[in-house]
């Protein structure tokens, strides 16, 4: 028997949308040619809530999370690497990105990220992260 896989033919990004960087990036994703579409969604908003019931609200603010419209979840390094892959000009780089070569500068990219994300700290628009924060183990 083979496994049947579904074509990816859009991506929802749940954004922290009291989080300056992570606006900041869901705006510049936005602005990049798109070879699957990417739509935004402010992370544990209703609609975020509505329309994917079945997710961790408060981890989606903590945690990059991007949805397949066939239903596949993407978490931490998965979901950087599937955003990427979803833009133009970054899908090779996402290929090599998603190797074992790759993983280190992903892992590196987004833990100066939950870093940059903690030093906002609370009361300045940020979801005070820990070290689950974008930083998948």
């Amino acid at each position: 028997m083979s496994a049947v896989t579904t074509a990816v033919r859009e991506l929802t990004v749940l954004y922290d949308a009291g989080c300056p960087l992570c606006v900041h990036l869901r705006a510049w994703l936005m602005r990049r040619p798109q070879l699957v579409p990417l739509r935004t969604i402010p992370a544990g908003s209703a609609e975020a809530r509505r329309r994917y019931p079945e997710l961790d609200h408060h981890r989606t603010l903590r945690e990059i999370t991007v949805i397949g419209d066939g239903g596949q979840v993407y978490t931490g390094r998965a979901a950087y690497v599937v955003c990427l892959w979803a833009l133009a000009e970054y899908r090779s780089k996402a290929h090599w990105l998603a190797t074992p070569a790759g993983a280190p500068f992903v892992r590196a990219t987004m833990l100066a990220a939950a870093r940059y994300r903690e030093r906002l700290g609370p009361g300045r628009g940020a979801t005070p992260c820990d070290e689950q924060c974008a930083v998948p183990r």
